[in-house]
């Protein structure tokens, strides 16, 4: 074991056993960010040649996060790759934090916070020290196989786990402005799911109503610039999933959306990237491939873009702009796109 593998695993082991989390907690302030760069820069250790890494020129006071999802297959197929460049792109830009929304647990969730895939999906793999930072997940559809409390209860064991209920906002700063992310639980808002007794047994318990309630008074009471909100399952995309799903995320929560003038909605869920904007629509939908194992797709109405490569999408946010990048999982940006204000 060479010395940089070393220090991830024990990176890891650290994190979970001793912290009960992440090494490093995400900055809560502008100066507090400012701080952690400096020292950062200060900092040398030895790491993997990155010179065939092209990453975009990203001014260092934006706010940058991940945007990754459908990530666990045990360090299979891509997922392990696939993370180890999420580290790498960390290393060089500053990544306050990590939107996970849904799927973290390939095919039944877990059973408990003591699940060993807790360890085989998740923080063994995410183990570089630059993604040592808060994760704010979501429940997918496959985590409503399994308990989902242990989900939500995950945050008690592992301390970059930031998930505190199921759904949820938090506000970041930005230089004079700030950006709200919404993270909302999609699965219980569609039927075919809260059908599923015997296959999604938490999915039907669950009020869509109480949901729907809190996310309009969250919006309407929001006075950030930029607004995103993001769940597990798409309003728009093309898939061969039922169409169920996404005409009942369309009824329950476009409407809501347009009224709130949302600027993203971030989703996961078809495993490929697209990003659509309907006709007549302010909202930028975004599709986030799978961090691990993707699948076909072609445009449809509205299609600006979409890939079938595995990937991840890194997001950089400043007062007066949104750039996303999608980026498959060599390092390439497949995909660039900003929305000013």
């Amino acid at each position: 074991m060479d010395r940089r593998d070393y220090l991830r695993s024990l990176s890891a082991l650290f994190a979970t056993t001793f912290l009960g989390g992440s090494a490093a907690v995400a900055a809560n302030s502008r100066s507090e960010r400012a701080l952690e760069r400096a020292d950062r820069a200060a900092t040398r250790y030895d790491s993997q040649p990155t010179d065939e890494l092209t990453l975009p020129a990203i001014p260092e006071d934006n706010l940058n996060f991940f945007l990754a999802n459908d990530l666990g297959r045990n360090g299979y197929y891509e997922q392990k790759t696939i993370a180890e460049l999420m580290g790498r792109v960390a290393e060089r830009i500053d990544i306050e934090f990590v939107v996970a929304p849904g799927d973290i647990h390939h095919f039944n969730g877990v059973a408990s916070t003591q699940d060993p895939l807790w360890m085989t999906n998740y923080e063994l793999i995410y183990s570089h020290p630059d993604l040592m930072i808060d994760w704010f997940a979501t429940c997918g559809n496959h985590e409503y196989r399994g308990n989902t409390r242990a989900v939500l209860d995950y945050g008690r064991v592992s301390r970059r786990w930031m998930m505190r209920d199921r759904y949820y906002s938090r506000l970041f700063e930005l230089d004079k402005e700030t950006v709200e992310i919404f993270f909302i639980d999609t699965t219980p808002l569609i039927g075919r799911y809260r059908e599923k007794e015997e296959k999604y047994p938490d999915a039907g318990t669950q009020s869509i109503d109480d949901q729907l309630r809190w996310l309009e008074g969250a919006l309407s009471a929001s006075k950030a610039k930029w607004k995103i909100v993001t769940g597990h399952h798409p309003l728009y995309a093309d898939t061969d999933k039922s169409e169920s799903e996404r005409t009942d995320m369309r009824r329950h929560v476009e409407p809501l959306l347009d009224k709130y003038e949302v600027d993203m909605y971030l989703c996961g869920h078809i495993h490929n990237f697209q990003h659509i904007k309907p006709a007549g629509s302010r909202v930028d939908y975004v599709v986030n491939s799978a961090g691990s194992l993707s699948r076909r797709v072609k445009a449809i109405e509205g299609t600006r873009f979409c890939n079938d490569e595995a990937g991840f999408t890194l997001f950089s946010i400043n007062d007066n702009a949104i750039t996303f990048y999608m980026m498959n999982g060599k390092g390439k940006v497949l995909y660039q796109y900003t929305r000013t204000k």
